[in-house]
């Protein structure tokens, strides 16, 4: 009986490819991992760093890691996540909610690999130009404050 549930969960282990679990505070993780935000409207949202009130997807590989990272993004983007909020005040998603779409979502895309690595690659792409182009904006928004705070002060030296 032992030896036939150690197989099961053996065979369990190497089926998956990823774990879900709730995040804890403190806790450093040495596989492949990233966050999933499980509060608020934005609930379903793939975070590099972890946050009070997230998941922790680890998996064994990068490639791994960066597909479901992708596919998270995907989801939460897409509105696919929102579905499953429940609460009033506060929307969440349930870990299992959030770990049954992850999974036959990532499912799914293994039937169509190629295809969706087309997909991942292009929406990697669209983002980390988007993040460039919020990092240019972020900085003319400096920049026309300094731009403001001179101009006043240039005034206020003519007036004395």
């Amino acid at each position: 009986m032992f030896a036939k549930r150690s197989v099961a969960i053996l065979i369990w282990i190497t089926m998956s490819t990823f774990e879900l679990k709730t995040h804890k505070p403190g806790r450093t993780y040495s596989n492949p991992h990233f966050f999933i935000l499980n509060k608020g409207l934005n609930s379903g949202k793939p975070l590099t760093d972890p946050c009070a009130n997230c998941f922790v997807v680890t998996t064994f590989t990068e490639e791994t890691k960066n597909t479901l990272f992708h596919l998270s993004m995907m989801l939460q983007i897409g509105g696919f996540y929102a579905y499953y909020l429940k609460g009033s005040v506060i929307p969440f998603i349930s870990i299992d909610d959030c770990r049954n779409v992850l999974k036959k979502t990532f499912n799914s895309t293994k039937k169509n690999n190629n295809q969706m690595k087309k997909h991942i690659k292009a929406v990697e792409v669209i983002s980390k130009k988007e993040k460039e182009l919020q990092n240019f904006i972020n900085k003319m928004a400096v920049l026309k404050v300094a731009y403001i705070r001179n101009s006043f002060k240039i005034m206020q030296n003519k007036e004395v």
